[in-house]
């Protein structure tokens, strides 16, 4: 969909949410809109897109070739460093006429924020950050060739690094591998680094990986994903390394069925409410229900978190078109964690999982 659809839609956004126009700065929904990714800081970048006429866009003098290049048309009001940018806020302000102006609550910065408000003295502003990310919820068919590629190259990374583990290497280590590997691939966009846990650390959903040694028996959760042209992978398998405890096996089977009732489950019309509650009501069903600690799942996209959230009051019936994670983990503190995750599309007929790893418990170094 090219930038002018996109802002169009964007336009149709705001007549939903009650507003004369959106301002919306550097990141997902500026790039989902625009096409382009421009920095974000000290120098602010705002994009004002009301309902009825051009957009107006606030922009540093050193973007203005990146912008002109993307041949959107929209009133420019270009800044310098030594004079500062209030003067191209209150352009930007002449240009696009709004008494209720939208802004993102999760995204719009104060400094940026602080601008708008003296810009535009007499509006009012509301937080269309739902409306925002429901718009970009239903994902396309160039934005699912770009999950599909995130997801085949970080996979490719994770079976390279997987092959070199060996008992007595530290979480740091592995991690290391594991970002020299998505470097190999062919990726477009920046490395973040994967998390890597072992044996008890494994039990801390969003631990950091550190200089624990992994031992005989240890569970080693990785939890990694790439970012190719804005679109992002997440996934995460737990294997085992040297052996495997009765017990701890168990606790993964348990794991592994609440991941499998998930993909067999969602399927267009059901909620993501139904499909939290069969993932989770699994899991907390079996022996390990103390050890539940989240949600089954997020969406994914241009954010690892977006809309649709998989949880527990979130009625939002699913979408052909709709991309999220199903993550069901349990997390024994002091001992264990497992957590297998899976990046699916809601289709026609079902579900689709775009992540292909093996999902069966492995031993491994």
């Amino acid at each position: 969909m090219t930038p002018a659809l996109r802002l169009d839609r964007l336009r149709g956004v705001a007549s939903r949410a009650g507003v004369d126009a959106i301002a919306i700065i550097p990141g997902s929904t500026f790039l989902y809109v625009t096409g382009a990714q421009f920095h974000l800081m000290e120098r602010p970048t705002v994009l004002i897109v009301p309902v009825e006429g051009r957009p107006a866009i606030v922009l540093p003098d050193l973007e203005f070739q990146s912008w002109q290049a993307l041949g959107i048309d929209a009133e420019i009001c270009r800044w310098k460093d030594e004079e500062g940018f209030a003067g191209a806020f209150a352009a930007a302000a002449r240009a696009v006429s709004a008494q209720r102006l939208g802004v993102e609550g999760f995204a719009m910065r104060y400094a940026e924020f602080s601008a708008l408000e003296t810009a535009f003295p007499a509006a009012t502003f509301a937080n269309v950050q739902q409306h925002t990310n429901a718009m970009r919820a239903i994902k396309e068919a160039d934005e699912l060739g770009r999950l599909r590629e995130a997801v085949h190259y970080a996979e490719a990374a994770f079976n390279q690094t997987l092959a070199q583990v060996r008992v007595g290497m530290t979480e740091l280590e592995v991690q290391r591998r594991m970002m020299q590997a998505f470097l190999e691939q062919p990726v477009v966009g920046p490395i973040g680094a994967p998390l890597v846990l072992a044996g008890p650390n494994s039990a801390l959903p969003h631990g950091h990986s550190g200089d624990y040694a992994i031992q005989p028996g240890d569970a080693l959760l990785f939890d990694f994903g790439v970012t190719h042209h804005g679109y992002s992978s997440d996934i995460t398998r737990t294997v085992f390394v040297g052996g495997v405890a009765d017990e701890d096996r168990a606790l993964y089977d348990v794991v592994l069925a609440a991941n499998a009732l998930g993909r067999d489950t969602a399927r267009p019309g059901l909620t993501a409410h139904a499909l939290d509650d069969a993932v989770r009501g699994h899991l907390e069903a079996s022996p390990y229900a103390d050890f539940v600690v989240h949600k089954t799942g997020h969406g994914l996209g241009l954010d690892v978190h977006e809309a649709p959230q998989i949880m527990r009051g979130n009625h939002t019936p699913l979408a052909p078109g709709h991309y999220f994670t199903i993550e069901p983990g349990l997390y024994r503190p002091g001992r264990v964690g497992v957590r297998i995750e899976d990046d699916v599309l809601i289709t026609d007929k079902g579900c689709e999982s775009f992540s292909t790893l093996p999902r069966e418990l492995l031993v491994v170094g």
